[in-house]
């Protein structure tokens, strides 16, 4: 029997071949006629150790790591019930001591023998990995190092039931007779231990990608809808946006109450071009990620999967700000019908832990005609008739393309700056990008810059001090 198949909670790993081959290995060790394929997995097994720590940014002890890396990623009914409740008891834990019973030994497992059979000597490097400069590419710092203290911690607490080393995957068959004693014993043994460590993180960090991860994107394929982890997210802070302090206090106020629980509004930030308004999301997302706010973005051609997209998000133990950003539509398109009935309209009423925030540089997000604004009366001379194509309620229409944008509880402006604020930007990053240009020479350089670059803006200001500094 394979050592998924022994699990009742924990299955459908992701990165699960690795166990798999593990188990194979470990069984058939003793067997000669295996000989060449049990190295060929082993050999197999270590590479993907190795590139999981490249992945992650592991270091320690890799098997340790990547058999935390299986429960912390594992969305089951107890691990997604911890999440929102903390801590869970009764049947459901006792079922989910059975198979923490199960990592235990895999914990203990000692790689000795089969190291010797196999006559390797690096097996030392793979339990004491040095992660040298490579960071990891998925999980911030915090988590990866949280991940590292966890599989040490789950380690320990495996080693205290350590009276019968269990080198061998066949050998927990027998010890998982006899369930009832099993577990009476290893709750003195380290049990109880392994399982106040893993209910404490899933309450601290949640499960699986939303615990894990702060921003997702949306995929649509033959399995329906799919949200998926963005893992190279921009580190901005609202800090770094200078000025507009008025529409960053709004923004914070808004998405704090959302936070606390209290009564939020979606939120529309529209106005100028380069003035700040997808870095405010993006700050907001960083600012508030370790108070479990999550960010999924969407892009409108992806609006007719908006429904699924919170029936899988709703009842989860997070905060999420669906991000969209540039937002605006032509009279053509009809995206905006799927977000106006999700936002506000539809029988289902929008979940308490879901808000919408877009980006735009229009303030009416679906685009107008001058004739939306004639009457459409008999009489007209035809060719105003033509101009918005002989509607005959033109108040009518007027007011659907109205409807998106005041749907938007909040909406924050961002202007451009004048030369004066265009000037403060540029001296407070170039000092913040330590540039030893004489002041009058800066201002001079960056309004030049400005007149061929796009006007005043945040952004150009960004861009003009990023040339000088990779000049100087």
């Amino acid at each position: 029997m394979k050592v998924s198949d022994e699990l009742i909670l924990y299955r459908n790993f992701e990165n699960g071949q690795i166990l798999e081959d593990m188990d194979w290995v470990f069984t058939h060790m003793d067997q000669e006629e295996f000989r060449d394929e049990i190295r060929v997995r082993f050999y197999s097994c270590m590479h993907a150790l190795i590139d999981l720590a490249g992945t992650y940014g592991f270091e320690g002890n890799l098997w340790h790591n990547y058999l935390t890396l299986l429960l912390v990623n594992n969305e089951n009914v107890f691990s997604t019930s911890c999440e929102i409740s903390g801590k869970t008891d009764g049947s459901l834990l006792q079922i989910a001591k059975h198979d923490f019973q199960i990592f235990m030994q895999l914990y203990r497992l000692d790689f000795s023998e089969l190291e010797q059979k196999l006559q390797v000597g690096f097996f030392e490097e793979i339990l004491h990995y040095k992660r040298g400069s490579v960071e990891g590419k998925v999980f911030n710092r915090r988590i990866r190092d949280r991940i590292c203290e966890l599989g040490a911690q789950l380690a320990a607490d495996s080693a205290a039931g350590d009276d019968v080393k269990t080198p061998h995957f066949e050998s927990r068959a027998a010890a998982c007779d006899g369930y009832e004693e099993n577990v009476s014993h290893a709750e003195t043994a380290g049990l109880g231990e392994f399982a106040a460590h893993m209910m404490h993180f899933y309450q601290e960090f949640g499960v699986g990608r939303f615990g894990l991860h702060k921003a997702f994107r949306i995929a649509h394929d033959e399995n329906g809808v799919q949200i998926l982890p963005i893992t190279n997210i921009a580190h901005v802070k609202l800090d770094d946006l200078v000025g507009y302090e008025i529409q960053k206090k709004k923004l914070i106020d808004n998405t704090e109450a959302f936070i606390q629980g209290k009564t939020a509004n979606n939120c529309l930030l529209f106005g100028d071009a380069g003035t700040g308004k997808s870095s405010s999301i993006k700050g907001i997302l960083n600012q508030y990620y370790d108070r479990g706010l999550r960010m999924i973005e969407i892009y409108k051609h992806q609006f007719q999967d908006l429904n699924e997209v919170i029936a899988q998000i709703k009842n989860r133990n997070y905060r999420f700000i669906i991000y969209m950003d540039d937002l605006s539509f032509e009279e053509f398109e009809i995206e905006y019908k799927y977000l106006k009935a999700v936002i506000e309209g539809g029988l289902e009423r929008k979940p308490e832990n879901v808000l919408i925030y877009a980006t735009s540089n229009r303030r009416h997000l679906i685009r107008e005609q001058f004739g939306d604004n004639m009457e459409g009366d008999i009489g007209k001379p035809a060719e105003i008739h033509a101009t918005h194509g002989g509607d005959l309620h033109v108040s009518d229409t007027v007011q659907e393309k109205l409807s998106l944008s005041s749907r938007f509880g909040v909406t924050i402006y961002f202007g451009s700056p004048d030369k004066k604020q265009f000037q403060h930007i540029v001296r407070t990053l170039a000092a913040r990008y330590g540039i030893t240009m004489p002041e009058e020479e800066l201002l001079l350089e960056a309004n030049k810059w400005e007149l061929s670059h796009g006007g005043l803006s945040g952004r150009t200001a960004q861009q003009f001090v990023d040339y000088i500094s990779a000049m100087q």
